[in-house]
Parts: C-alpha cells; sequence; structure tokens
C-alpha cells in the first residue's frame, strides 16, 4: 500500500504513482535510474517525505514511479577526530543525531521533524532550522556528495577536499537541487564538538525590534549563542491551547517571545548560563527585554523547545492559512513583520497575519490565517494564492526570496516564474536540460514541466 507516499506531509498534494521502489544499494538505484532514463520513464525521489512545499509528492497523472532512499540508511563512515561523517540518503536525521552523540560529537542542524527527514531530503532541499545562527544551512554542512546521475552514473564527490579548483562545484550544485539533477546516495557531513553545557531561556518583549537589538547584545558579548527564535504572542497561545502539557514559560502576557541557546563545548570553559544571565540583566535594565527566565534544568529546556516545534502543528490546528517561509536582510526583518501584517490584515479582511522563526538569520515563517469559520478547502484554493502573491510582492520589495529554506518544490513554481528575472530562469532551465536532457529526475518539482516531458 503505497498510499501514505502519494500524499505530502501537509495533505496539500495528493499524487498518483503506479509504484514505489525501495533500492537497497546504490547500485541498485544505478540500475533503477539508467532503466528509468532509457524508458524516458519519471522518478520522484523519496525520503522521510516531509516536504513542506510539495518536492516529494508525485504529480497525478501516475506518469512517475516514487524512488524511496529509506533502506539506504547506513552511516558509512564516523571520524570523531576529522569531525566527518558519511551517511546514506535515508539515515533519519535523529539517528544520525545520536550516532554522532556515541561517538562524543554532533551534527549541528535540527528542525522539528528530525524523527522522521533523512539526509538525502535535507541536503537535496538545503535544509535549514533552529542553529542556522551559528552553522548555517545545509549546504554549509555539507563536505561531498555521492549521487546517481540522471543517466545512472555515479558522481563520486565524497571525498571532503578543502581545495578543490576542478571547475563547476558539482556537490554544491546537487544541494537545494530537489532531486531534479541527481538522486543523492550519501554525504560527507561536518560534525561539531559534543556540547559540554548550554543554557536555555525566555525573554519577553514588546516589539521585533527590540528583539533584534536583544540579539546584536548577545553577539557582541560573544559567539555562544547558537539559536535565537521570535514568537509572537498569537503564536505561542496556538501551542498552550492545542499541545497538551505545555505551559507558558512566563507568568504575565507579552506581545512577542525570544527563545535563545547559548552553548560551550569546551569543559573547562565557565557556564553559558553566566553569559546569559549577564546579558539578560543588561537588556531588563535597559528596557529591552520587559521579562526573562533561565531554564532551571535539561526538562526545561526541552520544555522551551518544545513549545517552539509545536507551533506548525498548533497553528494548523487553528484553521487553514497560507503559510510562507520568507526571507529578508535581518536588520528589515523587524519593520517587515509589523507592517506586512498590517498590510494583510487590511488587504484581506477577516485575516490575521503574523511570523515566528529564525530572526537571527533573517527567516521567519509568515502565516495568513483564514477568516473565522472559513472552509478549509475552499479557501486555500479560492483565497490563499491571492494571498500568497501580495505577501511574495512584498517579500521581494523587502530585497528577500519567497525561499529561505523550506525550497520551491510543487507549491511556489509560478511564484518562482514570476518574481525571477529571465536571466535566473533561463540558467535554472539551462543546467536542467544539461544534466537531466529526458527530464526524468522529479519533473514538476521546482522548474515547471518542459514540453517533452508534458508529452508536447
Amino acid at each position: 500500500m503505497i498510499a501514505p507516499w502519494e500524499i505530502d506531509w501537509r495533505k496539500r498534494w495528493q499524487g498518483h504513482a503506479p509504484i514505489l521502489l525501495q533500492p537497497g544499494s546504490v547500485t541498485e538505484v544505478q540500475t533503477i535510474v539508467a532503466a528509468a532514463n532509457r524508458e524516458r520513464v519519471p522518478l520522484v525521489p523519496q525520503g522521510g517525505n516531509t516536504s513542506m512545499v510539495g518536492g516529494a509528492t508525485p504529480l497525478p497523472d501516475g506518469s512517475a514511479v516514487i524512488l524511496s532512499l529509506r533502506r539506504l540508511n547506513q552511516v558509512r563512515s564516523l571520524d570523531a577526530e576529522a569531525g566527518l561523517a558519511i551517511a546514506e540518503a535515508g539515515v533519519i536525521l535523529a539517528d544520525f543525531h545520536a550516532a554522532a552523540a556515541k561517538a562524543e560529537r554532533r551534527f549541528p542542524l535540527t528542525l522539528g521533524a528530525r524523527g522522521s527527514a533523512t539526509i538525502g531530503g535535507l541536503v537535496s532541499t538545503n535544509a535549514g532550522g533552529t542553529q542556522v545562527l551559528r552553522w548555517g544551512t545545509m549546504r554549509g554542512l555539507v563536505a561531498g556528495v555521492e549521487a546517481v546521475l540522471a543517466d545512472g552514473s555515479l558522481f563520486e564527490g565524497l571525498s571532503a577536499l578543502k581545495k578543490d579548483n576542478r571547475g563547476y562545484d558539482i556537490n554544491q550544485l546537487l544541494v537545494g537541487a530537489e532531486g531534479t539533477l541527481g538522486i543523492v546516495t550519501a554525504a560527507t557531513l561536518r560534525l561539531a564538538p559534543a556540547i559540554a553545557a548550554r543554557a536555555v531561556a525566555w525573554v519577553g518583549v514588546e516589539t521585533p525590534d527590540a528583539a533584534l537589538r536583544l540579539l546584536r547584545r548577545f553577539e557582541a558579548a560573544g559567539d555562544a549563542v547558537e539559536s535565537f527564535e521570535l514568537l509572537p504572542a498569537e503564536s505561542l497561545a496556538a501551542v498552550l491551547t492545542h499541545v497538551s502539557g505545555t505551559r507558558a514559560p512566563l507568568p504575565s502576557g507579552h506581545p512577542w517571545h525570544v527563545l535563545v541557546e547559548a552553548v560551550t563545548s569546551d569543559p573547562d570553559a565557565s557556564n553559558p548560563t553566566a553569559f546569559v544571565e549577564r546579558v539578560l540583566a543588561a537588556a531588563l535594565s535597559d528596557g529591552i527585554a520587559t521579562d526573562a527566565t533561565i531554564a532551571a534544568s535539561e526538562a526545561q529546556a526541552e520544555a522551551f523547545w518544545r513549545i517552539r516545534d509545536s507551533i506548525s502543528d498548533a497553528e494548523r490546528a487553528t484553521g487553514p492559512a497560507a503559510q510562507h517561509d520568507i526571507s529578508v536582510p535581518i536588520e528589515a526583518m523587524p519593520r517587515f513583520l509589523i507592517d506586512a501584517a498590517k498590510a494583510c490584515d487590511a488587504r484581506f479582511p477577516g485575516t490575521r497575519a503574523s511570523g515566528f522563526g529564525h530572526l537571527g538569520d533573517g527567516n521567519v515563517h509568515f502565516h495568513v490565517r483564514a477568516p473565522a469559520g472559513a472552509n478549509r478547502v475552499t479557501w486555500l484554493a479560492e483565497e490563499a494564492p491571492s494571498v500568497t502573491r501580495f505577501v511574495d510582492d512584498l517579500v521581494v520589495a523587502a530585497g528577500g526570496s519567497i525561499s529561505a529554506e523550506h525550497g520551491i518544490g510543487q507549491m511556489k513554481l509560478a511564484e518562482l516564474e514570476r518574481l525571477s528575472s529571465p536571466s535566473r530562469m533561463a540558467t535554472l532551465r539551462a543546467i536542467k536540460q544539461a544534466m537531466d536532457p529526458e527530464g526524468i529526475l522529479n519533473p514538476g518539482k521546482l522548474l515547471a514541466l518542459a514540453p517533452q516531458a508534458m508529452g508536447e
């Protein structure tokens, strides 16, 4: 039964595939891809099926075969001293975290779907998460890639070379390509030292601008801050209402909240709690922050993070929303959050807009919730597209990107085309045509279907 793999995680895209293939080796992947290329059978590579933009869902016409990489689930090697590991595409992120921890190292990328998201999918979407502030996106953590190309040949790029000037960087070309240029089968990943101690704080602030000022205070005081997440009161309220076992970290309400984590990997260094206390004391004294609490235990720290990780689930429970994964220049983000929300609320009466997420790297998830009582299916089909075009125009006007970490998939095809320069689109298409001339790799994702793929 392959029905669960024909629908996306958000249940927005429903496709059909005649069969799901689960190769158990790279050689089997090569055999499948070579045959598909020869017979011009489209393939949809799939890992944990956690795409937020329909990037791993087959198209409705049933022309494509799902190629699951879940059985390629081995950590081939882990060199703790070198800080490098080779993980196959089907390795689940949480399992990779555990493997690194066993070697007293860590992989510094995490996200809410870590229990199901796979390494191949994370590479192919250039995933972000909550630790980008210090460690960058997946692109910065990938030291090499192994991938099966459209003709079935194997690109062997796992060597973690510091210098390699042999022309175009094919490794990085495959990162974020959403499976449209090659099927990632393994990646060499950079590891970080294990955390010796951490401090997790929850802070109440009046405005996003105050939150940014607080971030700059932390950055000026040292380099210990690894995560800096911004949440509006609406998002916290949704979690407290719909996620059992959660409670407000602060005794009184605040318009905005910040979740900040500082860490040290040096067991002989001072505990980061003192660092966080010092910065927060000054921020409270100066009126940048209005209240704050530092987790007194690991359990409380995890409770704080559970609130942040539960926002998407909680907001789904509140009703339909047009969801946007956007980035703008960091200094422009506070004003964007306020002005864009006001503009959306005025343009679409009855809606409620707000953003939450990774303020430290200029990426937030900007959601415009439907009016109370709106029919989910009808509103998403008839009203949400207009909302999205309006929001995307605001993002572009602010010098930002309509896709910060989720990719393009099926969801943003039309908007990418509408808002990108002709030179960008021509370059993307030229690369796709050169690497996948038959158009078999994940058709209808990232780029619109080529005429030959549509049977014209």
